[in-house]
């Protein structure tokens, strides 16, 4: 009896968290395609960086997480939900955005590839513009972005680093908006 509750309750969380991450995820790619396509990730616009940085890995993650977490409170689960079920749905919504995230922007590298090129030639001139770096040190870094920009690292390092901004965002939604079923059976 237990088994089938818990499959049920998967299949619910997973009918709110992977709308939201799919959501996310193109949001986070038509956002990657407009700063490539206008150049906002120059040296010379550090402030529209900073702001795109702090929706990706801040704002639009909370609000996205928030909102899956809500969704299967109130629409899919009676009104309730627990403080693991909000930690299972934040991590699931951010690694759903981050595998659609990276593996498009993968397929958007293999198919333009003067975007990477594009992107090396920036972080080179936003590395040569920071004081102290020596020239091994400004390959070295040139190198790993490099690494970085091809699918065999970018999918998996993106899935990592949502999942933990996930976790970590997913313990603050969940502090705020859990809620018990009295009624549930707890181990």
């Amino acid at each position: 009896m237990e088994n089938s509750k818990s499959r049920v309750e998967g299949a619910s969380l997973a009918k709110s968290t992977i709308p939201y991450g799919v959501i996310f995820g193109v949001i986070l790619v038509l956002e990657f395609v407009l700063s490539y396509t206008l150049a906002l990730n120059s040296a010379e616009n550090k402030g529209i960086g900073i702001a795109m940085g702090l929706m990706n890995n801040l704002i639009l993650p909370f609000l996205f997480i928030f909102l899956a977490c809500n969704n299967f409170k109130n629409k899919l689960n009676g009104g309730y939900i627990s403080f693991g079920q909000s930690l299972k749905g934040g991590v699931s919504t951010m690694v759903i955005a981050a595998l659609v995230s990276s593996v498009v922007t993968s397929i958007f590298y293999f198919i333009i590839p003067e975007a990477k090129a594009q992107i090396l030639e920036q972080t080179k001139i936003s590395l040569a513009s920071q004081p102290g770096m020596t020239s091994d040190q400004m390959k070295m870094s040139l190198e790993f972005t490099e690494i970085f920009l091809r699918p065999y690292a970018l999918i998996p390092v993106s899935i990592v680093m949502y999942a933990i901004i996930g976790l970590i965002i997913s313990l603050i939604v969940g502090a705020i908006i859990k809620k018990e079923n009295p009624g549930a059976f707890n181990q």
